[in-house]
């Protein structure tokens, strides 16, 4: 009750500078993406790894960083790639390369934790993965921080209230 009570307090001045600040903070984390982007020369520099496929490597949760590889994919390397028509990247090993006379890279992968190649998960009569669907290369890995994004997916109002919270806990909190 005492934060609406400091709300209410609050001139137009003040609110207003409280909007900016909640803009502040969202656009501060907009310009860390895309200088990420630019820095690592991927569409997209961070990813979480949402399944168990690639235990022991990574873990479900693990916060992965992507660099584009300018350099060949070669066997080991572990990528991440998109399927068209899928939404979701996958991170898997490349277990299998096959390269053609004008040096056009095909990638077989494989999750570390599954027992078959990744055949059956590219799309109908698909066998190689092309170098242009690989979005990066694994360059580094936090364990377990993106559990928290698992999280606001599996509980989509977990979002909201989030949101919520943090934009209250900035409009209360006032500059003296």
């Amino acid at each position: 009750m005492d934060a609406l009570k400091s709300l209410t307090r609050m001139s137009f001045r003040q609110l207003a500078q409280q909007a900016l600040n909640v803009c502040l903070i969202v656009s501060s984390a907009l310009m860390i993406w895309k200088g990420l982007s630019v820095v690592t020369n991927s569409e997209s520099p961070i990813v979480v790894v949402l399944s168990e496929s690639m235990e022991p490597a990574f873990a479900r949760g693990d916060l992965l960083f992507l660099t584009q590889p300018s350099a060949p994919i070669t066997i080991g390397d572990i990528c991440v790639f998109k399927l068209r028509g899928k939404a979701v990247p996958i991170v898997h090993r490349v277990i299998e390369l096959h390269t053609t006379k004008n040096n056009t890279q095909y990638l077989l992968t494989k999750g570390d934790n599954n027992q078959v190649d990744d055949r059956g998960l590219y799309n109908p009569g698909q066998m190689w993965i092309k170098k242009e669907d690989v979005v990066g290369r694994v360059k580094g890995f936090l364990p377990y921080v993106g559990m928290v994004t698992i999280l606001l997916n599996d509980y989509p109002q977990l979002k909201v209230v989030l949101l919520v919270v943090l934009a209250l806990f900035v409009l209360l909190t006032r500059d003296e």
